[in-house]
């Protein structure tokens, strides 16, 4: 028998059920098992021992981003809607809105990113400090878990240090007036949001615009709003309420909301005017 290959007598029946690390485990055994596979040649497959496929399969061992990718090319299932990798995102950021760990995918690699966002600052411009208080209030509220609210806290660094490459993307930001206005975290932490805001626009590869409440009905969108373009200069639209997220690859849907970020740049402040008016907050804070 070869090493990392269970017997009859010492294999150990899983229980998908347990956790989504456990069904990550019981369904790689499955398909591997489907295709007559032993553990030692998956491992040669992806890059590892049988032992720590074995421990994948029995949940000893939690599953890495790059070892759901080799999975995948060597099942052939790289970009399938039930892909290895799919499930790893799903069991990392399972406390995250539908779509959007696909949509950060995209934007890791995506040449324009326009965001606009209302009531908060949008994720990609927070400070660690900011973002931890937003976090640690919905743990407060019973929405996630302190486990959880970590994890928010280190993805959204990892979104942040994924922008910050040799040919970094164009960043467009337009934010409601509510987003500076509301404080979040007391003082301290206010300011140094609004310093960071200033810091950002001073950059090469941005635009930071603030759409003033006297817009009124002229601000086209109710909910925030992602929109990437890629390489290919396709587009993709990231959209989301209160509890649902949808990213949408449809030009037909997609176009007009580009549009509609255009008419409202042309209705928001300059970027000078937009950095003046946080500054002027900034100085109001204690």
């Amino acid at each position: 028998m070869a090493p990392g290959e269970s017997t009859l007598v010492n294999r150990k029946e899983l229980n998908p059920e347990a956790s989504p690390q456990a069904a990550f485990g019981a369904r790689l055994r499955r398909l591997r098992e489907e295709r007559g596979w032993t553990q030692d040649h998956v491992g040669s497959l992806v890059g590892c021992t049988g032992r720590h496929i074995s421990a994948i399969e029995t949940g000893r061992k939690s599953p890495t981003l790059p070892f759901a990718r080799r999975a995948d090319a060597s099942l052939g299932m790289a970009g399938a809607a039930d892909s290895f990798e799919r499930e790893w995102r799903e069991i990392k950021h399972g406390n995250l809105l539908e779509g959007f760990p696909e949509y950060v995918g995209y934007e890791g690699r995506a040449v324009e990113i326009r965001l606009y966002e209302i009531g908060i600052i949008p994720g990609l411009l927070q400070t660690p400090e900011y973002a931890r208080v937003l976090a640690n209030s919905a743990v407060r509220r019973g929405a996630i878990t302190p486990e959880q609210a970590e994890e928010r806290v280190s993805f959204l660094a990892e979104r942040q240090a994924a922008l910050v490459r040799p040919r970094p993307p164009m960043v467009f930001v337009t934010m409601d007036e509510s987003c500076i206005r509301r404080p979040i975290g007391g003082a301290a932490v206010m300011g140094a949001q609004l310093e960071r805001l200033v810091e950002f626009a001073r950059l090469p590869n941005t635009l930071l615009q603030v759409a003033p409440y006297e817009i009124g009905e002229r601000r086209t969108f109710d909910l925030p709003v992602n929109l990437l373009t890629l390489s290919d200069r396709s587009v993709l639209c990231y959209a989301e309420s209160q509890a649902q997220g949808h990213l949408d690859r449809e030009t037909t849907s997609v176009v007009p909301m580009l549009t509609a970020y255009h008419q409202l740049q042309g209705e928001v402040m300059s970027q000078a005017a937009s950095v003046a008016m946080i500054s002027e907050l900034r100085k109001g804070i204690p």
